[in-house]
Protein backbone atom coordinates (compact mmCIF):
# COMPACT_ATOMS: atom_id res chain seq x y z
CA UNK A 1 0.00 0.00 0.00
CA UNK A 2 2.99 2.15 -0.45
CA UNK A 3 2.14 2.99 -4.06
CA UNK A 4 -0.12 5.70 -5.64
CA UNK A 5 -1.66 3.59 -7.77
CA UNK A 6 -4.89 1.53 -7.07
CA UNK A 7 -3.39 -1.46 -6.43
CA UNK A 8 -1.19 -3.67 -4.40
CA UNK A 9 2.29 -2.56 -4.90
CA UNK A 10 5.46 -5.08 -5.09
CA UNK A 11 8.96 -4.89 -3.57
CA UNK A 12 10.44 -3.84 -6.87
CA UNK A 13 8.18 -0.54 -6.93
CA UNK A 14 8.56 0.12 -3.77
CA UNK A 15 12.55 -0.09 -3.98
CA UNK A 16 11.81 2.35 -7.14
CA UNK A 17 9.07 4.55 -5.94
CA UNK A 18 9.10 4.83 -2.69
CA UNK A 19 12.81 4.13 -1.21
CA UNK A 20 14.03 7.14 -3.02
CA UNK A 21 11.73 9.68 -0.84
CA UNK A 22 12.68 8.16 2.34
CA UNK A 23 16.21 9.05 1.53
CA UNK A 24 15.54 12.31 0.13
CA UNK A 25 13.52 13.06 3.79
CA UNK A 26 16.32 12.08 5.58
CA UNK A 27 15.59 8.62 7.29
CA UNK A 28 18.26 6.56 8.07
CA UNK A 29 15.93 3.09 8.42
CA UNK A 30 12.83 1.90 7.37
CA UNK A 31 10.30 -0.82 9.21
CA UNK A 32 8.37 -2.86 6.57
CA UNK A 33 5.10 -4.43 8.08
CA UNK A 34 3.51 -7.55 6.39
CA UNK A 35 6.65 -9.75 5.23
CA UNK A 36 5.69 -12.82 6.49
CA UNK A 37 3.18 -14.78 4.34
CA UNK A 38 -0.11 -14.07 5.44
CA UNK A 39 -3.85 -15.30 3.84
CA UNK A 40 -5.53 -12.13 4.06
CA UNK A 41 -4.46 -8.66 2.34
CA UNK A 42 -6.34 -6.21 4.82
CA UNK A 43 -4.51 -8.16 8.62
CA UNK A 44 -1.97 -5.98 7.83
CA UNK A 45 0.44 -8.73 7.81
CA UNK A 46 -0.72 -9.58 11.51
CA UNK A 47 -2.48 -12.95 10.95
CA UNK A 48 0.66 -15.09 9.49
CA UNK A 49 0.24 -18.09 7.47
CA UNK A 50 4.15 -18.70 6.29
CA UNK A 51 6.90 -17.82 8.89
CA UNK A 52 9.33 -18.38 6.26
CA UNK A 53 7.96 -17.36 3.99
CA UNK A 54 7.98 -13.64 1.94
CA UNK A 55 4.57 -12.62 0.83
CA UNK A 56 4.62 -13.45 -2.67
CA UNK A 57 1.60 -11.21 -3.55
CA UNK A 58 4.33 -8.51 -2.82
CA UNK A 59 7.08 -10.05 -5.45
CA UNK A 60 9.70 -12.98 -5.43
CA UNK A 61 12.34 -13.23 -2.75
CA UNK A 62 15.19 -12.04 -5.16
CA UNK A 63 13.06 -8.65 -4.96
CA UNK A 64 12.61 -8.51 -1.39
CA UNK A 65 16.25 -8.94 -1.17
CA UNK A 66 17.38 -6.16 -4.22
CA UNK A 67 14.76 -3.57 -2.30
CA UNK A 68 17.11 -4.54 0.93
CA UNK A 69 20.47 -3.73 -0.93
CA UNK A 70 19.32 -1.15 -2.15
CA UNK A 71 17.87 0.22 0.76
CA UNK A 72 21.78 -0.33 2.30
CA UNK A 73 23.37 1.30 -0.55
CA UNK A 74 22.03 4.12 0.46
CA UNK A 75 22.47 3.86 4.48
CA UNK A 76 18.90 3.12 5.46
CA UNK A 77 19.05 0.22 7.60
CA UNK A 78 15.60 -2.39 6.81
CA UNK A 79 14.14 -3.75 10.40
CA UNK A 80 11.35 -6.10 10.20
CA UNK A 81 7.98 -6.33 11.18
CA UNK A 82 7.94 -9.85 12.83
CA UNK A 83 4.70 -11.33 14.27
CA UNK A 84 5.92 -13.75 16.82
CA UNK A 85 2.61 -13.58 19.17
CA UNK A 86 0.26 -15.15 17.41
CA UNK A 87 -0.88 -16.93 14.47
CA UNK A 88 -3.47 -17.39 11.67
CA UNK A 89 -5.87 -20.18 12.93
CA UNK A 90 -6.22 -21.08 9.30
CA UNK A 91 -5.58 -25.32 8.69
CA UNK A 92 -4.83 -25.42 4.81
CA UNK A 93 -2.29 -22.84 4.65
CA UNK A 94 -1.36 -21.80 8.54
CA UNK A 95 -0.01 -24.16 11.40
CA UNK A 96 -3.31 -24.58 12.72
CA UNK A 97 -3.74 -28.33 12.30
CA UNK A 98 -0.32 -29.11 10.95
CA UNK A 99 0.09 -33.28 10.46
CA UNK A 100 -3.57 -33.09 12.24
CA UNK A 101 -1.83 -31.84 15.80
CA UNK A 102 -3.78 -28.81 16.79
CA UNK A 103 -1.46 -28.08 19.45
CA UNK A 104 1.83 -29.03 18.17
CA UNK A 105 2.60 -25.62 18.15
CA UNK A 106 -0.03 -23.95 20.21
CA UNK A 107 -1.59 -24.50 23.88
CA UNK A 108 -4.20 -26.62 24.51
CA UNK A 109 -7.51 -25.73 25.79
CA UNK A 110 -8.67 -22.25 26.91
CA UNK A 111 -5.00 -20.35 26.02
CA UNK A 112 -5.45 -22.14 22.80
CA UNK A 113 -7.12 -18.84 20.70
CA UNK A 114 -6.53 -15.18 21.61
CA UNK A 115 -9.93 -13.85 22.81
CA UNK A 116 -9.33 -10.90 20.99
CA UNK A 117 -7.52 -11.84 17.64
CA UNK A 118 -8.98 -14.77 16.54
CA UNK A 119 -6.04 -16.21 16.05
CA UNK A 120 -4.22 -19.06 18.00
CA UNK A 121 -1.47 -18.66 20.18
CA UNK A 122 1.75 -20.09 20.40
CA UNK A 123 3.31 -22.34 23.46
CA UNK A 124 6.38 -20.77 24.17
CA UNK A 125 6.87 -23.66 27.17
CA UNK A 126 7.54 -26.12 24.01
CA UNK A 127 10.99 -26.99 23.10
CA UNK A 128 10.31 -27.02 19.33
CA UNK A 129 8.10 -24.22 19.62
CA UNK A 130 11.43 -21.87 20.98
CA UNK A 131 13.22 -23.29 18.29
CA UNK A 132 11.08 -22.72 15.69
CA UNK A 133 10.79 -19.27 16.22
CA UNK A 134 14.19 -18.56 16.74
CA UNK A 135 15.49 -20.14 13.90
CA UNK A 136 12.66 -17.97 12.30
CA UNK A 137 14.44 -15.03 13.62
CA UNK A 138 17.52 -16.21 12.15
CA UNK A 139 16.28 -17.04 9.21
CA UNK A 140 15.31 -13.51 7.98
CA UNK A 141 18.56 -12.25 9.32
CA UNK A 142 20.74 -14.21 7.31
CA UNK A 143 18.91 -14.89 4.32
CA UNK A 144 17.23 -11.73 3.78
CA UNK A 145 19.85 -9.53 5.36
CA UNK A 146 17.36 -7.67 7.52
CA UNK A 147 18.75 -5.38 10.23
CA UNK A 148 16.51 -6.40 13.09
CA UNK A 149 12.81 -6.66 14.21
CA UNK A 150 10.10 -4.63 15.60
CA UNK A 151 8.15 -7.42 17.84
CA UNK A 152 4.60 -6.94 17.67
CA UNK A 153 2.27 -7.42 20.17
CA UNK A 154 4.48 -8.17 23.07
CA UNK A 155 2.08 -7.36 25.54
CA UNK A 156 0.11 -10.01 24.32
CA UNK A 157 2.86 -12.56 25.05
CA UNK A 158 3.69 -11.42 28.32
CA UNK A 159 0.51 -11.86 30.55
CA UNK A 160 -2.08 -15.12 30.84
CA UNK A 161 -4.69 -12.39 30.27
CA UNK A 162 -2.78 -10.65 27.21
CA UNK A 163 -3.11 -7.35 29.09
CA UNK A 164 -6.79 -7.21 28.56
CA UNK A 165 -8.93 -5.93 30.90
CA UNK A 166 -5.71 -5.00 33.30
CA UNK A 167 -4.53 -1.56 34.51
CA UNK A 168 -0.88 -1.47 35.20
CA UNK A 169 -1.29 1.48 37.59
CA UNK A 170 1.72 -0.18 38.98
CA UNK A 171 5.08 -2.14 39.65
CA UNK A 172 2.66 -4.91 41.13
CA UNK A 173 0.22 -5.33 38.44
CA UNK A 174 3.48 -6.01 36.10
CA UNK A 175 4.43 -8.91 38.85
CA UNK A 176 1.29 -10.56 40.29
CA UNK A 177 1.53 -13.86 39.08
CA UNK A 178 0.08 -13.46 35.71
CA UNK A 179 3.33 -13.16 33.24
CA UNK A 180 3.90 -15.75 30.78
CA UNK A 181 6.91 -16.99 32.40
CA UNK A 182 7.85 -19.21 28.71
CA UNK A 183 6.94 -16.10 26.44
CA UNK A 184 9.13 -14.01 28.91
CA UNK A 185 12.06 -16.91 28.18
CA UNK A 186 11.33 -17.39 24.51
CA UNK A 187 12.02 -13.08 24.48
CA UNK A 188 14.95 -13.24 26.04
CA UNK A 189 16.55 -15.82 24.39
CA UNK A 190 15.59 -13.99 20.39
CA UNK A 191 17.06 -10.92 21.72
CA UNK A 192 20.37 -12.94 22.74
CA UNK A 193 20.63 -14.77 19.65
CA UNK A 194 19.22 -11.80 17.73
CA UNK A 195 22.42 -10.14 18.83
CA UNK A 196 24.77 -12.82 18.37
CA UNK A 197 23.87 -13.41 14.77
CA UNK A 198 24.48 -10.03 14.23
CA UNK A 199 25.94 -7.62 17.30
CA UNK A 200 24.36 -4.22 15.40
CA UNK A 201 20.74 -5.98 14.81
CA UNK A 202 18.33 -3.78 16.51
CA UNK A 203 15.38 -4.82 18.35
CA UNK A 204 11.83 -2.97 19.14
CA UNK A 205 8.83 -3.92 21.78
CA UNK A 206 5.60 -3.16 20.55
CA UNK A 207 4.31 -3.06 24.52
CA UNK A 208 1.74 -1.24 25.81
CA UNK A 209 1.79 -2.18 29.44
CA UNK A 210 5.25 -0.67 30.47
CA UNK A 211 6.91 -3.75 31.75
CA UNK A 212 9.89 -3.09 33.52
CA UNK A 213 13.20 -4.41 32.33
CA UNK A 214 11.70 -5.18 28.41
CA UNK A 215 14.53 -2.43 27.00
CA UNK A 216 17.25 -2.87 29.36
CA UNK A 217 19.83 -4.87 28.51
CA UNK A 218 20.29 -9.01 28.99
CA UNK A 219 23.34 -8.00 31.03
CA UNK A 220 21.40 -6.47 33.81
CA UNK A 221 18.76 -8.13 34.10
CA UNK A 222 16.93 -6.80 31.84
CA UNK A 223 14.85 -8.68 28.39
CA UNK A 224 17.75 -7.45 25.89
CA UNK A 225 15.50 -4.63 23.77
CA UNK A 226 16.82 -2.14 21.89
CA UNK A 227 14.03 0.10 22.07
CA UNK A 228 10.40 -0.04 23.20
CA UNK A 229 7.85 1.85 21.56
CA UNK A 230 6.65 5.10 23.51
CA UNK A 231 2.89 3.90 22.86
CA UNK A 232 1.89 6.49 24.75
CA UNK A 233 2.63 9.51 22.74
CA UNK A 234 0.72 8.94 20.30
CA UNK A 235 -2.61 7.97 22.79
CA UNK A 236 -1.94 11.63 24.26
CA UNK A 237 -1.60 13.39 21.39
CA UNK A 238 -4.86 12.07 19.80
CA UNK A 239 -6.79 12.54 23.47
CA UNK A 240 -5.56 16.35 23.61
CA UNK A 241 -6.99 17.19 20.14
CA UNK A 242 -10.01 14.96 20.83
CA UNK A 243 -11.02 16.61 24.13
CA UNK A 244 -9.25 19.76 24.66
CA UNK A 245 -9.75 23.02 23.28
CA UNK A 246 -6.52 24.98 21.95
CA UNK A 247 -6.56 26.84 25.06
CA UNK A 248 -6.61 24.11 27.40
CA UNK A 249 -3.16 22.60 25.69
CA UNK A 250 -0.89 22.58 29.24
CA UNK A 251 2.66 22.78 28.03
CA UNK A 252 3.57 20.94 31.28
CA UNK A 253 1.65 17.90 30.60
CA UNK A 254 3.13 18.00 27.10
CA UNK A 255 6.45 17.83 28.11
CA UNK A 256 5.58 15.35 30.58
CA UNK A 257 4.22 12.67 28.16
CA UNK A 258 6.95 13.65 25.40
CA UNK A 259 10.06 12.29 27.82
CA UNK A 260 8.02 10.09 30.11
CA UNK A 261 10.42 6.77 29.85
CA UNK A 262 12.73 4.93 32.09
CA UNK A 263 16.61 5.94 32.79
CA UNK A 264 17.94 2.46 31.72
CA UNK A 265 15.52 1.95 28.53
CA UNK A 266 15.61 4.23 25.23
CA UNK A 267 12.51 4.32 23.20
CA UNK A 268 10.89 4.68 19.77
CA UNK A 269 8.87 7.88 19.98
CA UNK A 270 6.15 8.96 17.92
CA UNK A 271 3.06 10.74 17.32
CA UNK A 272 0.87 8.68 15.18
CA UNK A 273 0.84 5.10 13.39
CA UNK A 274 -1.01 2.83 11.65
CA UNK A 275 -3.10 1.83 14.29
CA UNK A 276 -4.39 6.09 13.89
CA UNK A 277 -4.95 5.81 10.69
CA UNK A 278 -7.17 2.91 9.97
CA UNK A 279 -11.28 2.92 9.07
CA UNK A 280 -13.01 4.57 11.78
CA UNK A 281 -10.20 6.21 13.25
CA UNK A 282 -8.24 9.33 11.77
CA UNK A 283 -5.18 10.82 11.46
CA UNK A 284 -3.48 13.97 13.39
CA UNK A 285 -4.19 16.03 10.17
CA UNK A 286 -7.55 15.36 9.83
CA UNK A 287 -8.76 15.04 13.47
CA UNK A 288 -7.12 18.98 13.29
CA UNK A 289 -8.78 19.58 10.08
CA UNK A 290 -11.44 17.24 9.07
CA UNK A 291 -13.22 18.02 5.79
CA UNK A 292 -11.67 20.93 5.14
CA UNK A 293 -8.50 19.27 3.84
CA UNK A 294 -10.55 18.24 0.62
CA UNK A 295 -11.72 22.12 0.44
CA UNK A 296 -9.34 24.42 1.52
CA UNK A 297 -5.15 22.66 1.24
CA UNK A 298 -4.75 24.48 -1.67
CA UNK A 299 -2.48 27.54 -1.65
CA UNK A 300 -4.28 30.97 -1.17
CA UNK A 301 -7.26 29.56 -0.58
CA UNK A 302 -6.82 28.22 3.22
CA UNK A 303 -9.53 28.99 6.22
CA UNK A 304 -8.25 29.31 9.64
CA UNK A 305 -8.94 25.52 10.71
CA UNK A 306 -6.84 24.65 7.85
CA UNK A 307 -3.84 27.28 9.08
CA UNK A 308 -4.15 25.94 12.63
CA UNK A 309 -3.82 22.11 11.35
CA UNK A 310 -0.85 22.97 9.48
CA UNK A 311 0.91 24.93 12.66
CA UNK A 312 -0.07 22.13 14.84
CA UNK A 313 0.70 19.49 12.68
CA UNK A 314 4.20 20.90 12.84
CA UNK A 315 4.71 21.49 16.64
CA UNK A 316 3.37 18.10 17.43
CA UNK A 317 6.24 16.76 15.53
CA UNK A 318 8.96 19.21 16.89
CA UNK A 319 8.08 18.15 20.20
CA UNK A 320 7.70 14.68 20.22
CA UNK A 321 10.82 14.01 18.04
CA UNK A 322 13.07 17.23 20.06
CA UNK A 323 12.52 15.39 23.00
CA UNK A 324 13.13 11.34 21.62
CA UNK A 325 15.75 9.51 23.56
CA UNK A 326 16.20 6.78 20.75
CA UNK A 327 14.58 7.23 17.44
CA UNK A 328 11.77 9.08 16.00
CA UNK A 329 9.00 6.69 13.80
CA UNK A 330 6.78 8.07 11.15
CA UNK A 331 4.17 6.19 9.33
CA UNK A 332 4.63 6.91 5.68
CA UNK A 333 2.50 10.04 4.23
CA UNK A 334 2.03 11.23 7.76
CA UNK A 335 4.87 13.36 7.56
CA UNK A 336 2.71 15.88 4.39
CA UNK A 337 -0.28 15.22 5.92
CA UNK A 338 -1.69 12.44 4.18
CA UNK A 339 -5.67 13.38 4.64
CA UNK A 340 -7.22 9.58 4.49
CA UNK A 341 -7.55 6.59 6.01
CA UNK A 342 -6.29 2.86 5.37
CA UNK A 343 -9.01 0.68 3.93
CA UNK A 344 -7.96 -2.48 2.26
CA UNK A 345 -10.29 -3.95 -0.23
CA UNK A 346 -12.82 -6.15 1.41
CA UNK A 347 -16.69 -6.68 0.75
CA UNK A 348 -17.97 -3.66 2.37
CA UNK A 349 -16.29 -1.30 0.19
CA UNK A 350 -16.56 -3.44 -2.74
CA UNK A 351 -13.30 -4.63 -2.81
CA UNK A 352 -11.50 -1.38 -3.43
CA UNK A 353 -7.81 -0.08 -2.95
CA UNK A 354 -9.02 3.35 -3.25
CA UNK A 355 -7.33 3.66 0.39
CA UNK A 356 -5.02 1.13 0.38
CA UNK A 357 -2.53 3.28 -1.21
CA UNK A 358 -0.56 6.73 -0.33
CA UNK A 359 -0.83 9.67 -2.22
CA UNK A 360 2.27 10.92 -3.03
CA UNK A 361 1.00 12.73 -5.63
CA UNK A 362 -0.57 15.06 -3.48
CA UNK A 363 2.80 16.36 -1.61
CA UNK A 364 4.70 16.42 -5.09
CA UNK A 365 1.64 19.28 -5.93
CA UNK A 366 3.38 22.52 -5.18
CA UNK A 367 -0.22 23.97 -5.92
CA UNK A 368 -1.43 22.30 -2.70
CA UNK A 369 -0.54 22.87 1.15
CA UNK A 370 0.92 19.61 1.62
CA UNK A 371 4.43 20.01 0.61
CA UNK A 372 4.38 22.51 3.73
CA UNK A 373 4.29 20.00 6.04
CA UNK A 374 6.57 17.83 4.36
CA UNK A 375 9.45 20.21 3.51
CA UNK A 376 9.20 21.11 7.35
CA UNK A 377 9.65 17.23 8.21
CA UNK A 378 12.64 17.13 6.07
CA UNK A 379 13.93 20.19 7.43
CA UNK A 380 13.40 19.16 11.11
CA UNK A 381 15.57 15.74 10.53
CA UNK A 382 18.06 17.64 9.38
CA UNK A 383 18.05 20.07 12.26
CA UNK A 384 18.48 16.87 14.61
CA UNK A 385 20.97 15.00 12.55
CA UNK A 386 22.83 17.79 12.46
CA UNK A 387 23.39 17.88 16.24
CA UNK A 388 26.02 15.92 17.73
CA UNK A 389 24.95 12.82 19.11
CA UNK A 390 21.51 14.46 19.46
CA UNK A 391 20.50 11.11 21.61
CA UNK A 392 22.77 11.36 24.06
CA UNK A 393 22.34 14.84 25.17
CA UNK A 394 20.07 15.19 28.12
CA UNK A 395 16.81 17.36 27.41
CA UNK A 396 16.79 19.76 29.62
CA UNK A 397 13.72 21.76 30.72
CA UNK A 398 14.56 25.58 30.43
CA UNK A 399 10.99 27.08 31.33
CA UNK A 400 7.11 26.40 31.09
CA UNK A 401 4.49 28.18 31.75
CA UNK A 402 0.44 26.62 31.59
CA UNK A 403 -1.37 30.40 31.81
CA UNK A 404 0.81 31.49 28.68
CA UNK A 405 1.04 28.05 27.26
CA UNK A 406 5.00 28.30 26.58
CA UNK A 407 7.67 25.84 26.63
CA UNK A 408 10.95 25.54 26.18
CA UNK A 409 14.12 22.87 26.33
CA UNK A 410 17.51 22.21 25.07
CA UNK A 411 19.32 19.47 23.60
CA UNK A 412 22.92 20.11 23.61
CA UNK A 413 23.74 23.16 21.30
CA UNK A 414 20.18 23.87 20.50
CA UNK A 415 16.89 25.10 22.20
CA UNK A 416 13.46 24.42 21.05
CA UNK A 417 10.46 26.82 22.02
CA UNK A 418 6.88 26.64 21.89
CA UNK A 419 3.70 28.63 21.99
CA UNK A 420 0.71 26.92 22.34
CA UNK A 421 -1.57 29.24 22.62
CA UNK A 422 -4.45 30.14 19.92
CA UNK A 423 -4.48 33.67 20.26
CA UNK A 424 -1.57 35.21 22.31
CA UNK A 425 1.28 36.41 20.70
CA UNK A 426 4.39 37.41 23.16
CA UNK A 427 7.80 39.98 22.36
CA UNK A 428 10.28 39.85 24.51
CA UNK A 429 9.83 36.94 26.42
CA UNK A 430 12.51 36.08 28.10
CA UNK A 431 14.29 32.87 28.82
CA UNK A 432 17.52 32.12 31.30
CA UNK A 433 19.67 30.30 29.19
CA UNK A 434 24.14 29.79 29.07
CA UNK A 435 25.25 33.18 27.54
CA UNK A 436 26.32 34.13 24.21
CA UNK A 437 24.46 34.60 20.93
CA UNK A 438 21.85 32.14 19.10
CA UNK A 439 20.68 32.14 15.75
CA UNK A 440 17.61 30.27 14.41
CA UNK A 441 17.43 27.37 12.75
CA UNK A 442 14.21 26.48 12.38
CA UNK A 443 10.57 28.04 12.77
CA UNK A 444 7.37 26.29 12.17
CA UNK A 445 6.11 30.04 11.41
CA UNK A 446 8.31 29.89 8.25
CA UNK A 447 6.69 31.32 5.12
CA UNK A 448 8.04 28.18 3.47
CA UNK A 449 6.63 25.86 5.59
CA UNK A 450 2.95 27.29 5.71
CA UNK A 451 3.57 29.60 7.95
CA UNK A 452 2.82 33.53 8.57
CA UNK A 453 6.09 34.47 8.89
CA UNK A 454 5.58 36.95 11.70
CA UNK A 455 9.51 36.62 13.18
CA UNK A 456 12.91 38.02 11.61
CA UNK A 457 14.82 34.57 11.29
CA UNK A 458 17.66 36.63 9.95
CA UNK A 459 18.22 38.42 13.50
CA UNK A 460 21.11 37.39 15.84
CA UNK A 461 19.30 36.69 19.46
CA UNK A 462 22.21 37.90 22.19
CA UNK A 463 21.67 37.23 25.65
CA UNK A 464 21.23 39.99 28.54
CA UNK A 465 23.47 40.16 31.19
CA UNK A 466 21.92 39.92 34.38
CA UNK A 467 23.90 40.79 37.89
CA UNK A 468 22.12 38.51 39.80
CA UNK A 469 23.35 35.35 37.81
CA UNK A 470 27.13 36.94 37.98
CA UNK A 471 29.42 34.16 37.32
CA UNK A 472 27.22 31.52 36.28
CA UNK A 473 27.77 32.55 33.05
CA UNK A 474 23.62 32.82 31.98
CA UNK A 475 21.99 35.69 30.33
CA UNK A 476 18.32 36.39 29.70
CA UNK A 477 17.25 35.40 26.00
CA UNK A 478 14.53 37.52 24.38
CA UNK A 479 12.35 36.06 21.81
CA UNK A 480 9.38 37.49 19.93
CA UNK A 481 6.80 33.88 19.63
CA UNK A 482 3.75 34.42 17.49
CA UNK A 483 0.57 32.60 18.77
CA UNK A 484 0.76 29.29 17.46
CA UNK A 485 4.53 28.19 16.67
CA UNK A 486 7.67 26.97 17.63
CA UNK A 487 11.27 28.17 16.62
CA UNK A 488 14.22 26.30 17.57
CA UNK A 489 17.72 27.88 17.86
CA UNK A 490 21.32 27.31 18.51
CA UNK A 491 24.01 28.63 19.63
CA UNK A 492 27.11 30.62 17.93
CA UNK A 493 30.14 28.30 18.53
Amino acid sequence: MGQDAEKVGTYREFKDNVLPRVVADGYNAIQIMAIQEHPYYGSFGYHVSSFFAASSRFGTPEELKELIDEAHGNGIAVIMDIVHSHAVKNEVEGLGNLAGDPNQYFYPGDRHEHPAWDSLCFDYGKDNVVHFLLSNCKYWLSEYRFDGFRFDGVTSMLYYSHGLGESFCNYGDYFNGHQDDNAICYLTLANCLIHEVNENAITIAEEVSGMPGLAAKFSDGGYGFDYRMAMNIPDFWIKTIKELPDEAWKPSSIFWEIRNRRADEKTISYCESHDQALVGDKTIIFRLIDADMYWHFRKGDENEMAHRGIALHKMIRLATAGAMNGGYLNFMGNEFGHPEWIDFPREGNGWSHKYARRQWNLVDNHELCYHYLGDFDKKMLEIIKSEDNFNDTPVQEIWHNDGDQILAFSRGGLIFVFNFSPTRSFSDYGFLVSEGSYNVVLNTDAPEFGGYGFADDSVEHFTNVDSAYSGQHKGWLKLYIPARSAVVLRKKK
